[in-house]
């Protein structure tokens, strides 16, 4: 049960990772945003195909969110801006505790 949520919900945080790099680079014409969001995207998409052949999507899947987490935590601690950093923070600390889980808690 927590691989299908672990691999739901990354494939979905990977759709608005992606998207969220896109809106950057439209919205401040900004290409770090648009290649960084359009990776980790991808890695969480790629993450969640993975999950279900083993370990290693669930430990691409936590590095990738855990990153996420932390990057995006320090932008919100300096900011306190809720969009993007803090949503993304709190995404990103999901998405290693749903990997997480699915390391140790397998269907």
């Amino acid at each position: 049960m927590i691989v299908v949520l672990a691999r739901s919900y990354l494939f979905l945080f990977g759709i608005a990772t992606a998207a969220g790099g896109v809106v950057g680079y439209v919205k401040a014409k900004s290409k770090a945003s648009l290649i960084a969001g359009t990776v980790a995207g991808g890695l969480l998409l790629g993450a969640s195909a993975l999950l279900s052949s083993g370990k290693s999507g669930a430990i691409l899947g936590f590095v990738v969110s855990a990153a996420l987490a932390g990057r995006f935590g320090n932008a919100f601690a300096k900011t306190k801006k809720p969009m993007p950093a803090g949503a993304m923070a709190a995404l990103g600390l999901v998405g290693a505790a749903l990997s997480g889980a699915a390391l140790f808690f397998n269907d």
